[in-house]
Order: structure tokens, then sequence, then C-alpha cells
């Protein structure tokens, strides 16, 4: 299945629009913000030495790349993204460096993964945007054989995440348009509730689940934040929209808004997640 035959959901109809552009304007940022996040399921893939590895919701490809560079020669890494402009920029990333790793654009709740082909699924915060979860899990365990392992990294909830939503709530009040977070909706903290993370992996038919707390300390150099804020999340789609007077006023209030993060050269903050594991 190509990303054209998903292009009437929302999450698909967001990430192949302004959100998958900016994602891919933005790779060489979210790749140093994000590293100890693949770092940890890379280490993970090796201690598994797992031979086949799906990366669901790859983005630009950082972890599949990662993945494909780390295991032993011979392993089969595919990510997976229902993002265009993303999986186009993974590719030539794989093509540039001539990594052996495969991308798929397609959403992996319905892609015909090969049954059983399997002995890793991974995701670095891919997992928080399926419509319907528990199916989407349930059609997941089915790429693996018997006993493979899943391991995601997934946000906990936004009032662990205050850096993360900092963009929006300061901006707020010029953007009066700016969508509201739905709790539960797909998206960024979909998976705040550890119960309901259990409940989905329970009912899709996983074994041995275990979700635990994971913090991560993560930083950017302070040169990056403009970039940062004016392209990612909501305020960056509506920014995009903006006339020059009401993006130059935004961007005024986001700097002071930001200053309780930075530390020199640098905008520190800690990311407040799950670390997510269970058995087919």
């Amino acid at each position: 299945m190509d990303a054209s035959t998903t292009h009437g959901d929302a999450q698909s109809a967001l990430w192949n629009g302004p959100a998958g552009d900016a994602w891919v304007q933005a790779q060489p940022l979210l790749d140093a913000l994000f590293a100890p996040f693949s770092e940890r399921l890379v280490e993970g893939a090796r201690t598994r030495s797992a031979r086949s590895v799906i990366d669901v919701g790859c983005g630009t490809g950082a972890t599949t790349l990662a993945l494909a560079e780390a295991l032993d020669s011979g392993a089969h890494c595919v990510g997976v993204d229902v993002s265009a402009p993303m999986i186009a920029a993974a590719r030539a990333r794989a093509l540039a460096s001539a990594s052996a790793a495969g991308f798929v654009c397609a959403d992996a709740a319905r892609h015909d993964f090969a049954p059983g082909a399997a002995d890793l699924i991974v995701s670095r915060f891919g997992v928080m945007f399926f419509e319907r979860p528990v199916d989407a899990f349930a059609h997941l365990r089915v790429a693996l054989r018997s006993g493979g392992a899943l391991h995601a990294i997934a946000w906990r909830g936004s009032d662990e995440n205050a850096f993360m939503t900092t963009a929006e709530r300061a901006a707020a009040p010029l953007l009066p348009d700016l969508p509201a977070r739905r709790p539960g909706a797909p998206g960024q903290f979909a998976f705040a509730d550890r119960t309901f993370v259990r409940e989905v992996l329970v009912r899709s038919s996983w074994q041995d689940v275990d979700i635990h707390p994971l913090d991560i300390e993560c930083a950017l150099p302070a040169a990056e934040l403009e970039r940062y804020f004016t392209l990612l999340g909501p305020v960056g789609v509506a920014l995009q929209q903006a006339d020059a007077d009401t993006r130059a006023r935004v961007i005024d209030v986001l700097h002071e808004a930001f200053r309780p993060y930075k530390d020199g050269g640098m905008v520190r903050f800690t990311a407040a997640c799950w670390e997510i594991s269970a058995r087919a």
C-alpha cells in the first residue's frame, strides 16, 4: 500500500503536508536532538541479536539507518512511514551513505508485511499516531515471528513535557486558530496514560508487556531554537500561513517563553517518555 491510499486519513494528510515538509527541513536538528532515543533502540536491537527489524514511523530514517549500520552484515532493516516527503528524504540518505536500509511509504497499521518475517519492531515516537491503536498493534504483531519483540518509545503526558507545549501556549493569544489538543486523540501525547497503553497491547494479544518511565536529557544549540519553533508543531504549521507582522511578534514572544530552558549556548530540557516492550 502506498501513501496515496490513505490520504483521506487525518494523520496521512498531516504528514504528507506542511508537517512532513517541516520535518524534512529540520532533519539534521531533529537527528541530533533525538539521537539518545535512536541509540537506545539500536542497543536494544544489538542485545536481542536482531536480524530483521521494522522501524514504525521512521520519519527521515535516522533510527533505521543507525540500525542497519550497527547490526551484523546481512541484517534486514526497513523503515515504514506514511509521509512521502520524509520517506523520500530517508531513501536519499540511504543512497548517499550506501546503506542497506530500506524504506516503504505506507501506513504501518495496514501495510501488507510478510507474516512472521521480522524478529523486532522498533519505534521512536511513531506509535502514538494510529487512528485505531488496538487494530494497528494486532496487525503489527502478525509481522513478527513467534517470540519476536516490540521496543518502542513514546511521550508521556503534556504535563510532564512542558518544553514540548511551550510554543503553542505562549503563541496562542497571537494565533487564535491553533488547533486544540484533544486528550486521547492520535498525536504526540496519545500514549500519556500507561494503563491505556497496556490495555491496547493486551487487547491486541501481545505478551510480557512492560511499560516504564524513561527520562532523557535533550539539548539543542540555542542558535537553532528559532528554527525549531518556527518549523515544528502546531505553531510551526500556523506560522507558514501567518503574515509577516504576526510572525515577527510570535517569534519575539517565543524567544522569551523559551528563556527558562536556555543554558549558555544551549537549550536543555528533559523528555519524559515511556519505554515500551512486549513479545509476540
